[in-house]
């Protein structure tokens, strides 16, 4: 695996551990802005990973269809991608609340970090399967 493509999943994983305390913690919107923080960047480790340039975005459906253009599947739904489109610019910025139609709670929150967990266990076996191949 390339040193590069390290550096991304460490970020990625420190996003998901921070999200994950935050959680414990019930700081809602910072816990939201780190989920979706560490499912762009392990998407983005695979863009790294396979030598495809890099896209300067924060939607992680785009992330995900250019990926897929690519043969490159990953398991995540397209509701999922737009769930956690929602959340990028409302938890980094007082919009409101994070989700437009609710407030954040644990059980939104628990949602989201089950959908980062599932994209990290995907992506890792993507990886894990790619260097074998090589």
């Amino acid at each position: 695996m390339k040193d590069e493509t390290k550096i991304w999943i460490k970020y990625s994983t420190e996003n998901l551990d921070s999200a994950n305390i935050l959680l414990k913690s019930k700081l809602f919107n910072p816990c939201l802005q780190n989920v979706q923080q560490a499912v762009e960047k392990i998407l983005k480790s695979v863009f790294i990973e396979n030598g495809l340039p890099l896209k300067r975005t924060h939607d992680i459906l785009e992330l995900k269809n250019l990926l897929k253009v690519q043969n490159i599947k990953i398991d995540i739904l397209d509701e999922d991608c737009d769930f956690l489109n929602t959340i990028y610019l409302p938890s980094k910025y007082p919009l409101g609340s994070v989700i437009p139609d609710y407030e954040p709670d644990n059980s939104i929150c628990s949602k989201a970090i089950a959908i980062a967990d599932k994209v990290t266990l995907s992506v890792s076996a993507l990886l894990k399967k790619q260097h074998q191949k090589k």
